[in-house]
């Protein structure tokens, strides 16, 4: 399997990294320190870095500001959405419910989703698809 990377960009000095490979070692922690220190981070509500992306998994870590919204978290296929740091609201037709620090909340497709940081938080999304000549 070929080695897929994202190169250093002016935004983004330190984005030279695998994001695919046969396994990956993530350092959570290092990321979010990392997004905390770009430009973006200090221009924008959340900055976010993609960490894994192959055909059938893409990996997100997002650091946000207080405040921040994310009104759409439309995705095709399944999410899961793990608390790193803070606090986070989520919404669907169901309701508001707030997630926590090591909080971990799993979403069919098709579910209307939006995200407020009650503090300054930190996440982790997984997107997963499922083709019909992937499964296990």
């Amino acid at each position: 399997m070929p080695v897929k990377r994202n190169e250093s960009t002016g935004n983004r000095p330190k984005g030279d990294r695998a994001i695919d490979a046969p396994y990956l070692v993530l350092n959570i922690p290092g990321y979010i320190d990392q997004l905390k220190q770009e430009p973006a981070w200090q221009k924008n509500d959340r900055n976010g870095i993609t960490v894994f992306k192959s055909e059938g998994l893409t990996m997100v870590v997002t650091a946000f500001h207080q405040g921040a919204l994310v009104n759409d978290l439309g995705v095709d296929g399944f999410l899961t959405l793990k608390v790193l740091q803070g606090n986070v609201r989520l919404t669907t037709a169901d309701g508001n419910f707030e997630a926590r620090e090591n909080d971990v909340v799993a979403f069919h497709p098709g579910v209307a989703k939006s995200l407020e940081a009650i503090t300054d938080a930190a996440i982790l999304l997984s997107h997963f698809t499922i083709e019909s000549d992937h499964i296990l």
